[in-house]
């Protein structure tokens, strides 16, 4: 008996009937199940889904961000253009609060790592949500379109034309005076697209949207310049 055992060889020492049948797969040649995230600490299982920094529910260490996070569910927001700024500063300083660096000073180096990680995402999260053109780009993205380009707008040449007057009274200023005046058209052209855009994300306009925020561009374009060109006091 013993000698059939040896002959049989290890790890097959069940008589042949005994073994268990291989499971078919479902639908036969579909790819299997992805295995499920595990700590890289203790080896835990780990929730699936995406979303705030991960702390291991058995030894609570800090896990690595997600390869491509959604910006929105990162930070506690519905996906769309409209979002609540006072909302997004309180979530945004939560999370830093939870993995800032200084925290991790002690843990292990992969900790510290990590908590760099998670603090510099959660500071785009914010930059990008907060403002109104990153954050249409960003929607843009997340629906399959290219980003807003300037030439999306080209066709438009009474908006061009506009463009070109104000960047000739801007190089042209030479007084505080002027240049007030050009701010104070900018962030009012600025309010207006930005209202713009949130209506064309909410009819699902994406097209239009993307015109409109290659637009705004035009527009932070001249914001940039007119902080270069302002007189200091």
């Amino acid at each position: 008996m013993r000698a059939a055992l040896r002959r049989a060889g290890a790890g097959s020492w069940l008589p042949r009937a005994s073994q268990p049948a291989p499971r078919p797969r479902c639908g036969g040649t579909g790819p299997a199940p992805a295995p499920a995230p595990r700590c890289w600490s203790c080896g835990s299982a780990l929730p699936g889904a995406e979303g705030p920094p991960l702390f291991c529910p058995g030894c609570r260490a800090l896990q690595p961000p997600g390869p491509r996070p959604d910006l929105f569910r990162l930070m506690a927001c519905d996906r769309s253009f409209r979002v609540d700024a006072q909302q997004l500063q309180r979530r945004f300083r939560s999370l830093q609060r939870a993995v800032h660096p200084d925290r991790f000073g002690q843990r292990p180096p992969e900790e510290q790592y990590y908590s760099e990680q998670h603090s510099s995402l959660i500071n785009k999260a914010y930059q990008t949500l907060l403002n109104p053109l990153s954050r249409g780009i960003y929607l843009l993205e997340l629906h399959g379109m290219e980003p807003a380009q300037e030439t999306d707008c080209d066709a438009d040449s009474v908006f061009l034309m506009e463009i070109m007057e104000i960047n000739e009274k801007l190089a042209e200023s030479k007084s505080d005076g002027i240049l007030e005046e050009i701010d104070t058209l900018i962030k009012v052209k600025q309010e207006e697209l930005t209202r713009e855009v949130a209506a064309a994300f909410e009819r699902d306009d994406l097209q239009e949207a993307k015109k409109l925020l290659a637009k705004m561009k035009y527009f932070a374009n001249l914001k940039d310049k007119l902080k270069n060109k302002k007189i200091p006091s």
